[in-house]
């Protein structure tokens, strides 16, 4: 009954020679993207993919030493080759013989657009956040299952197990990652008492990669405060998170080392600051011993009168030019109070004054004469100015039986300011009449 079941072997070696013996196989046109693709010193392995699937791919290094280009990831290419089995692995595979390139697939050319977008906008080149030299709590935003996350624990516990690790379970592949990476960041920034930030996983080709790529992602890694290490893919993959973050890891094991110092090398550099501190120290106390000694042996104190014999003298000699230039100074002075006085008596002004008064009581005699002269004169004038004033008065005048006559309160001067019935006053020198004109004439024939 076991003879009708076949061993994997076997099976695997009869599909292989269909697929060499099948003449459409043998040489293959093909065109797609080169994936998971990453330069080895031998033969190259990789994979060629479109929207639909993907085909492992291998070229020995003969013939790819022919080609005149260097493929790079999502890199679209043309190549000629013939399909095969792979017995070990039993996945079918393309053996490229020919491969040049047709222009650039669809996710790397997202890439060099989102990449050209962030650089212009200023993601990559903005000022970097500083690692804390001492983390005390760090997140890491990882596969829970993968080797990123024991390789940290790895290295942490080993360099600085102080140091306190929280794992946020984080999908890093697949369409629902870019989502999961941004609401994680975002967990850790609310909470906000995390020190550094590790965002990692593994390699893998561009699509394992692209959550990374992600413009979402990238923003939220730029918004954050917490300084983010990234550590997505190998050395040579190069993601958008890695371009925005604050430090870029190759490896989980370098984020970690970058995240954190080794703690037996602090404690050892601890130590010999605290030795150097203290032979400073002890250096220092013996210079101020030292000096302390010199001080204490100078004649300062073994001898403090030396201190003030210079000055001593110094004050004697000042004190003799002193009672020196003191008597020359009252014998100038004295010699200058004879002379002013000399000219004082010289320029007594008791006899000018004696003359002044006698000069002016004289004047003063003359001008009371003039005076009374000038004052009899003006009188006499005056009393002759009232004469002949009171002759010209018109009240003189109308005491010889003059008068003058107003209408409304106007001098008239003519019988012809008036009109028969106006009001009249008449001024007398002793009073006034009130008179209605009856009738006007005029010296001439002519009447009004």
């Amino acid at each position: 009954m076991s003879q009708q079941y076949l061993t994997v072997t076997a099976l695997t070696r009869y599909l292989k020679r269909k697929f060499d013996a099948d003449p459409y196989l043998d040489r293959v046109f093909l065109t797609g993207e080169i994936s998971n693709f990453r330069l080895r010193p031998n033969h190259q392995y990789f994979s060629l993919k479109d929207d639909g699937a993907k085909i492992s791919a291998v070229m020995f290094k003969g013939a790819f030493d022919k080609i005149k280009f260097r493929p790079e990831e999502g890199m679209k290419v043309l190549v000629v080759g013939r399909i095969s089995l792979y017995e070990a692995s039993g996945n079918y595979q393309i053996y490229v013989e020919q491969m040049q390139p047709d222009g650039i697939g669809a996710l790397y050319q997202a890439y060099e657009q989102l990449k050209a977008k962030l650089t212009k906008e200023g993601l990559f080149s903005a000022p970097k956040q500083t690692l804390p030299r001492f983390p005390k709590k760090i997140a890491v935003l990882t596969s829970p299952s993968g080797a990123v996350i024991r390789d940290i624990i790895t290295t942490v516990k080993r360099r600085y197990p102080i140091a306190q690790l929280v794992l946020f379970p984080t999908v890093v592949q697949g369409d629902k990652a870019a989502d999961d990476v941004v609401r994680n960041i975002a967990q850790v920034e609310a909470l906000g008492d995390f020190d550094t930030m590790i965002i990692g996983r593994g390699g893998g080709s561009i699509e394992d990669l692209w959550p990374f790529n992600e413009e979402r992602v990238a923003r939220a890694i730029f918004a954050a405060r917490t300084p983010i290490i990234s550590s997505v893919g190998h050395e040579t993959d190069t993601t958008i998170a890695d371009l925005v973050a604050d430090v870029r890891a190759a490896t989980p094991t370098a984020a970690a080392e970058l995240a954190v110092p080794v703690l037996s090398e602090e404690v050892l550099k601890i130590q010999q600051q605290q030795n150097r501190l203290q032979q400073a120290y002890l250096l220092q106390l013996q210079r101020k011993n030292e000096r302390f000694q010199r001080v204490l042996n100078s004649y300062v104190f073994c001898q403090p009168e030396r201190l003030y014999e210079a000055q001593s003298l110094k004050v004697d000699q000042l004190t003799q030019r002193l009672s020196q230039n003191l008597q020359q100074l009252v014998r100038d002075k004295e010699r200058r109070f004879q002379q002013t006085d000399r000219h004082l008596q010289q320029a007594n002004p008791l006899p000018r004054l004696k003359q002044l008064q006698q000069q002016t009581s004289y004047l003063t005699a003359q001008l009371s004469q003039q005076m009374g002269y000038l004052m009899a004169n003006k009188r006499q004038a005056f009393q002759q100015q009232v004469q002949s004033l009171d002759l010209l008065s018109p009240l003189k005048i109308m005491g010889w039986g003059y008068t003058y006559t107003t209408k409304n309160q106007q001098v008239l001067k003519s019988v012809q300011e008036i009109t028969s019935e106006d009001e009249l006053i008449i001024h007398f020198q002793d009073g006034v009449v009130a008179a209605t004109v009856s009738d006007v004439q005029l010296k001439s024939n002519n009447k009004s």
